[in-house]
C-alpha cells in the first residue's frame, strides 16, 4: 500500500521504493485525503520508471493515461510521451478587456456575446471553421507554417493576430529535436507523405475552436487583491480591476491527439519488437532515451502539436475580441498571458539540463529566473492561470522561490473530484442547471454537461489554499464568472 507521509501542513513525501528519492507532494490534509489509490500507484511507477530523477505530485492530481494528472517527471536522460498526453500543449490563455464589469450586467448583453462568440468559435470533438459562418479559413499551406513555425509574423498576420501578443505567450514557438525549424518541416512532409496524419485539412481547420470535455472559454470579472504587491505584480501582468476578461482553456484538438496517438503506437511496436519491459508493465509509459531516433522523432511531433496548441489560443482570442467589438463597439482588449500545462520542456534542475514533463501542471517561474530575464516579467515572474470552475472562480497567480522545490510548477486547476461516468452517474442534471441560474451565470448549453458539473471538482478553496501554504505561489487576482461556452453536444443528445 502506498502511504503519504505529511512533512509540513501542506507538504508531505510518497515513499517510491529503496533505491529512488520519495515522491513529493504538494497539498494540505484535505486534498492528500483525495489522492485515490491508483493515482498513487501510477505516481511511483513514474518514479521506479528508467532515467526519471524526480516525480511531483500537485494538489489537483488525478488518474490519468499512465501518469497522473497533475503530476511532474523530470528525466535529464529519457522523454516520455504519457506525462505529456495526448492533448499537447493544452493551455490557458487571458484577454483583458477595458470593458468595466456593470457592460456585461445585462443578460441580454451576454446571451448576444455568447451567439457572436460561437459564430466565430466551434466546440467539440472534429468542429472545425466550417462549422461556423465567421471563423477563420486555413488553407494547407497556412497549417503548414502554423506546425512549423508558431506563431511567426507570417502566420500571425494572416490570421489577424495582434503582433504583439506573441511576447505574452510562455513560448510563442517551438523547434525541432535540433533546435532548428527545418527538421520539423522534413517531419511533417515524412508524416503526410506516409500517411501520419490523415484527414490532415480537416484537422487544420480547427485552428480556433474549443474541444470537448473540459475545454472552456469564460467571461469574468477580474478583482485584484487588495494589497500593495499584488496591484504591482497584477499592473505588470496588465490586469484591471472589476473590469471584463476572457478565460480560454483549449489545445491542440484534432493535430495533438493524432501526433500523440502515432508517438504512442510507434514506441510500443518498438518495445514490442525488442522485448524491452514495460515500466511496470504499463504501456502507457513507453518512453524513448534521448539521443534515438524516436525521441528525436517524439519531440519534432510534440513540437508541431505545441506550436499548433499556440496559435489556436491566439486566434480564439482574436477573435472573441472581434466578438466583444460586435457586440460593444470600440471594446479594447490586450493578451495577459498564454501559457501551458501539457507539455515537456527543457530546463536546468539542480544544475543538470533536464526535460520537465508537466501533465496537467502549470510552470511557475519567480521573479529574477533565468528564463524570464528580457520578458516583462523579469522582475515579477510570470502570470499562472488556474481555472477552479464557474461557480467556485478562478485565479491568477504568481510563482515565489520556494517553486523551487516542485521543479518550479504549480497544478494546472482545480483537479477532478468525480470520474466522468460517476459525475454523470450521481450528479443530478436539475439541481446543476439550477445552481447555474442561481449565480447568474449563464451558459451556451441547454443542459449543462454534468461530467463538467462543478461538483465533479475537487474544492478549489483547499487547492489555492495548499499551493500557497507550501510557498510555491501566491494569489494576485480573482476571477468571477459571467457566462461559459462549453461543448454541450454530449448533454444535449
Amino acid at each position: 500500500m502506498n502511504t503519504i507521509i505529511p512533512t509540513g501542513d501542506a507538504t508531505a513525501i510518497l515513499p517510491a521504493g529503496d533505491n529512488v528519492t520519495p515522491i513529493k507532494v504538494f497539498g494540505n490534509e484535505s486534498i492528500r485525503n483525495s489522492f485515490d489509490s491508483i493515482c498513487l500507484e501510477q505516481a511511483v511507477n513514474c518514479r521506479q520508471a528508467p532515467g526519471v530523477s524526480e516525480v511531483i505530485l500537485n494538489p489537483d492530481a488525478h488518474c490519468g493515461y499512465g501518469a497522473p494528472i497533475g503530476c511532474v517527471l523530470a528525466s535529464p536522460t529519457h522523454i516520455y510521451p504519457g506525462p505529456v498526453g495526448f492533448d499537447i500543449k493544452c493551455s490557458m490563455s487571458l484577454l483583458q478587456t477595458d470593458l468595466p464589469e456593470d457592460a456585461v450586467d445585462d443578460k441580454r448583453t451576454r446571451r448576444e456575446l455568447i451567439h457572436a462568440i460561437s459564430r466565430r468559435i466551434p466546440t467539440g470533438a472534429g468542429k472545425g471553421s466550417r462549422h461556423v459562418p465567421n471563423g477563420r479559413r486555413v488553407t494547407k499551406s497556412l497549417g503548414n507554417e502554423v506546425l512549423t513555425r508558431g506563431a511567426c509574423h507570417t502566420v500571425t498576420n494572416e490570421l489577424g493576430i495582434p503582433e504583439l501578443w506573441a511576447e505574452r505567450c510562455e513560448d510563442s514557438f517551438h523547434t525541432g529535436h535540433d533546435g532548428h525549424i527545418d527538421s520539423l518541416a522534413r517531419r511533417l512532409e515524412e508524416l503526410q507523405h506516409g500517411r501520419g496524419l490523415p484527414n490532415y485539412d480537416r484537422k487544420i481547420e480547427q485552428l480556433g475552436s474549443y474541444g470537448g470535455g473540459n475545454h472552456f472559454g469564460e467571461c469574468e470579472i477580474v478583482d485584484i487583491d487588495n494589497d500593495e504587491s499584488s496591484k504591482m505584480v497584477a499592473s505588470v501582468f496588465g490586469l484591471q480591476h472589476r473590469k471584463i476578461a476572457f478565460l480560454s482553456h483549449c489545445g491542440s484538438r484534432g493535430i495533438g491527439h493524432r501526433l500523440a496517438t502515432g508517438q504512442f503506437r510507434a514506441l510500443e511496436e518498438q518495445f514490442d519488437r525488442w522485448k524491452i519491459p514495460y515500466p511496470a508493465g504499463d504501456k502507457q509509459l513507453v518512453y524513448a532515451p534521448l539521443g534515438t531516433m524516436e525521441a528525436d522523432n517524439y519531440l519534432n511531433d510534440m513540437a508541431m502539436g505545441a506550436n499548433f496548441a499556440t496559435v489556436n489560443h491566439l486566434l480564439i482570442n482574436a477573435l472573441v475580441l472581434e466578438a466583444f467589438q460586435e457586440i460593444i463597439p470600440g471594446t479594447q482588449g490586450e493578451l495577459v498571458y498564454f501559457i501551458s500545462h501539457n507539455i515537456a520542456q527543457k530546463e536546468i534542475i539542480k544544475g543538470v539540463p533536464t526535460w520537465v514533463h508537466r501533465k496537467g501542471a502549470t510552470r511557475a517561474l519567480p521573479a529574477g529566473h533565468a528564463t524570464l530575464a528580457h520578458t516583462p516579467f523579469a522582475n515579477t515572474g510570470h502570470p499562472i492561470l488556474l481555472p477552479g470552475n464557474p461557480q467556485a472562480g478562478s485565479v491568477v497567480m504568481v510563482g515565489l522561490p520556494g517553486a523551487e522545490k516542485s521543479c518550479y510548477s504549480v497544478n494546472h486547476g482545480a483537479g477532478r473530484r468525480l470520474g466522468r461516468r460517476r459525475a454523470i452517474r450521481e450528479l443530478d442534471q436539475q439541481q446543476i442547471d439550477a445552481s447555474f441560474e442561481s449565480a447568474d451565470i449563464l451558459t451556451n448549453c441547454r443542459r449543462y454537461p454534468r461530467d463538467e458539473a462543478p461538483a465533479a471538482y475537487k474544492d478549489f478553496k483547499q487547492v489555492v489554499q495548499s499551493v500557497e501554504s507550501a510557498g510555491l505561489a501566491r494569489q494576485v487576482a480573482r476571477l468571477h464568472a459571467r457566462f461559459v461556452i462549453k461543448d454541450a453536444s454530449a448533454a444535449d443528445d
